[in-house]
């Protein structure tokens, strides 16, 4: 099968902002295929324990932010990288990567995070 790269691009995305912003009930019945692994080991496997985590987020720090600064794709993977901004202007730098099924689904996830430092030895921004 030929993944459309540039439609799982797009639906990477749509995934995250509609999950990060606070309705991630409708981001798994949008974009999610039937089975739902992931490696994060803060959220538990399957579709339920994504939407039970994201909610709780999107309850305890409704005025967070995420831009997404670059996708890449090839095959069946997907990878965001983002920035988001949390509470006391706590930033953050995002590599999240997903894999879609043969009918354009999400059926799994990895993901790290990184703070974003005031300074590096480099000068490079995480961006």
């Amino acid at each position: 099968m030929t993944h459309d790269i540039e439609l799982n691009k797009k639906n990477a995305i749509a995934f995250y902002r509609t999950a990060y912003l606070g309705n991630p009930r409708k981001a798994v019945e949008q974009y999610v295929g039937n089975e739902y692994i992931q490696h994060n080991p803060l959220v538990g496997n399957g579709k339920q324990a994504f939407i039970d985590y994201f909610e709780e987020m999107a309850r305890d720090f409704p005025e967070k932010e995420i831009s997404f600064v670059r996708a890449t794709a090839e095959g069946d993977l997907v990878s965001l990288h983002t920035h988001q901004i949390w509470p006391d202007n706590n930033a953050y730098v995002t590599m999240d990567f997903f894999r879609f099924d043969d009918n354009g689904k999400i059926v799994e996830h990895w993901d790290a995070i990184q703070a974003i430092p005031n300074e590096t030895k480099n000068g490079n921004p995480m961006y």
